[in-house]
């Protein structure tokens, strides 16, 4: 979990990730430079590991939270989301049955959507299958080389993309494994995202010439 000046949200998001069915589980928080009362709730979950680092962004910081942790899957979390208590449960057993797949997400449903995000053509959810509702073996995360931090946002789209370029197996679960809230500040739920896709497909087709060459 990457988190910054979060204390609006960050105690209830903890307390539904504490709230797992699933063992063993490991929670790393990075704190990207908070001023607020970030690091004082943080310091009330001792169970929680905190890193801690000058704000450098999202990625960087989900970059620095998987390297500091132990497991072999990992899962990707916001401070101001929630977490049905069978998340981990439903896609660490996923990717256990399924040693082909690398990576399995689910479905997401809202809390105070605004009036703006349209509907996926598939599940009829709104925005679609959260690219942050993943859990990843970690040897293709580190293989990936993790989240790029040049994004300040879409880092998620871009890794997809990244590991569909691939050829990685990604599998989605008909299952809700992310509460989702909109409080107008998400970055993840940014307006800009489409740039910085643009941007992603760009280096995409670079890499691909790259290669080619």
């Amino acid at each position: 979990m990457p988190v910054f000046n979060g204390e609006q949200f960050l105690e209830a998001a903890l307390r539904s990730v504490l709230a797992q069915d699933y063992e063993p589980l490991e929670i790393v928080v990075c704190d990207d430079g908070s001023t607020d009362r970030t690091p004082e709730i943080l310091a009330s979950f001792p169970s929680v590991e905190v890193v801690r680092q000058q704000q450098r962004g999202a990625a960087a910081a989900r970059n620095a939270a998987v390297a500091a942790s132990s497991g072999e899957l990992a899962a990707f979390f916001d401070a101001d989301d929630l977490w049905p208590a069978n998340r981990l449960s439903l896609q660490a057993q996923y990717l256990l049955d399924h040693p082909e797949a690398a990576c399995v997400l689910g479905r997401q449903e809202w809390i105070d959507p605004p009036p703006w995000l349209t509907r996926d053509a598939v599940y009829g959810d709104l925005d679609g299958i959260p690219l942050l509702s993943a859990m990843i073996r970690r040897a293709v995360f580190d293989e990936l080389g993790g989240f790029d931090p040049s994004f300040r946002v879409a880092e998620d789209t871009d890794l997809l993309i990244r590991m569909r370029q691939r050829g990685i197996e990604i599998a989605i679960l008909p299952e809700i494994v992310l509460h989702r809230r909109f409080h107008g500040a998400n970055l993840t739920a940014d307006r800009s995202s489409p740039t910085s896709l643009v941007r992603s497909l760009r280096q995409k087709l670079e890499r691909e010439r790259g290669s080619s060459g």
